[in-house]
């Protein structure tokens, strides 16, 4: 018997070389080559190119008649969000996050929604038929017609599914799952691709929502080959700290709608609820202004959310002062210091600088800058900032204030929120007045520290 041919795969782009290097030729990424057997292909007839020219269909793309997608919604409105609107007929969606952070929960509530209107199937190869049943007693939820199959061959789901022809399929989850036609273990770099190809492909073809949920690696990124973000049409990910009770679900690829969008929810013993003003999540609640605290608006996706960035200033004891920043950018709060310095005299050289985005949540605009150099100067002077204040704008190295996206849609937020003031780029001052709410303009730094006083 002829010994099995070993090739090396690529975690990150799923490329192959015959031996192990230390960085991927395909990529450039490092030490992402793992060891697997190599599978046999098929072998290529003469004709076989001509044949598939011939059955190919070229079309002018002016031909093509383009329309709207329909979308059915899911039943919760921050999953709905997320996604665009709902769930598109053939669409494939990749749902990742953390061990336990509730993605099976999530899922099962929707699928017991669709269920009234859809016919939904449940795939699971992690958890048994009894342990699902639990879970959808204690979540309250009316399953009955929710179709359950707990397997992980390839070739059983892709009978089932041709079989009953569900309108919408979860796969929980894709790293799984493994197919009789390649010989490498669930899990591995062939067997995800391979998977998640023939997953695709019964999804376009039969016109069924495809759901798969996927692991993460200790560093939170989605295990398995990067092209495996590549063939789905949606790619969610689940985020939340474990000891809170809220999560946070964005969109990083959609093909149907919006990225960058955000759902929020809060995790109960009833399962996932949504959280209808989740501006009121980030924002700490003081019986009194404090210093070192600075309330801005964020974009995320087309929603507005305030958010309570705090700052802690106190003297250095060693001669390289600290620079910590939790859900900021760190080199660009080591940016803003300099900026700080420069263009405002304000020097933070002997000074520990901590900086905190309450509520755990991310931010990555340039717009917190602004709210992040005014909390570091309240906290270097022990000086709160006015009641009802927010801040946002982008600072650019001259020490110049730089508009910011949708400002208007910022402001409005903060004013339904009972905010009186603001302190903004001069260039997103808006043309007509906001009721109750006083607008401060500024063109650079050392303007907007001046009107802290």
């Amino acid at each position: 018997m002829a010994k099995a041919k070993t090739i090396y795969s690529c975690t990150e782009c799923g490329g192959q070389s015959p031996k192990w290097q230390g960085q991927c030729p395909n990529c450039g990424e490092w030490n992402t080559l793992v060891e697997s057997v190599a599978e046999a292909s098929a072998p290529a007839g003469k004709n076989r190119y001509s044949a598939l020219a011939a059955s190919g269909k070229l079309q002018q793309l002016a031909e093509v008649e383009a329309s709207e997608v329909s979308r059915t919604p899911t039943g919760i409105a921050e999953f709905d969000r997320v996604l665009g609107g709902g769930l598109v007929e053939g669409g494939v969606v990749l749902i990742g996050g953390d061990p336990g952070i509730g993605k099976s929960t999530l899922l099962l509530q929707a699928l017991a929604h669709l269920s009234t209107t859809k016919k939904v199937l449940y795939v699971s190869g992690e958890e048994s038929a009894q342990q699902i049943a639990l879970r959808a007693k204690r979540l309250s939820l009316d399953a009955r017609e929710v179709h359950l199959l707990p397997e992980i061959q390839l070739e059983k789901i892709q009978a089932t599914v041709a079989h009953e022809k569900p309108d919408v399929v979860v796969i929980d989850s894709i790293q799984t799952v493994y197919s009789e036609q390649l010989t490498s273990a669930p899990g591995s770099v062939a067997q995800v691709r391979e998977c998640a190809a023939q997953l695709t492909r019964i999804a376009k073809s039969a016109g069924v929502t495809m759901i798969l949920v996927g692991h993460v690696t200790k560093e939170g990124a989605l295990a398995g080959p990067r092209v495996l973000e590549h063939i789905v049409d949606t790619v969610l990910y689940f985020e939340g700290d474990t000891h809170s009770s809220f999560r946070l679900i964005r969109a990083f690829k959609n093909r149907f709608g919006a990225v960058n969008e955000l759902g929020v929810f809060a995790m109960t013993e009833k399962g996932l609820r949504e959280v209808s003003n989740p501006s009121a999540l980030f924002l700490s609640q003081h019986g009194t202004q404090v210093p070192g605290s600075c309330v801005m608006v964020t974009q995320e996706g087309s929603r507005p959310l305030l958010v309570e960035i705090q700052a802690l200033l106190d003297e250095a004891h060693s001669p390289s002062p600290r620079r910590l920043s939790l859900g900021l950018e760190q080199n660009r709060l080591a940016m803003l210091l300099a900026v700080l310095h420069r263009h405002a005299g304000i020097a933070c050289f002997d000074q520990d600088v901590f900086i905190n985005a309450v509520g755990g949540v991310k931010i990555t605009e340039p717009g917190a800058d602004l709210a992040v150099l005014l909390a570091i100067v309240s906290s270097l002077r022990n000086r709160p900032l006015p009641e009802k204040m927010v801040v946002f704008g982008e600072v650019g190295l001259a020490g110049e204030v730089r508009p910011v996206q949708r400002g208007q849609e910022r402001l409005k937020e903060a004013a339904k929120l009972g905010f009186t003031h603001a302190i903004i780029p001069k260039a997103n001052a808006p043309k007509h007045k906001i009721d109750d709410m006083e607008i401060i303009a500024v063109e650079r730094v050392d303007e907007a520290v001046a009107k802290m006083r």
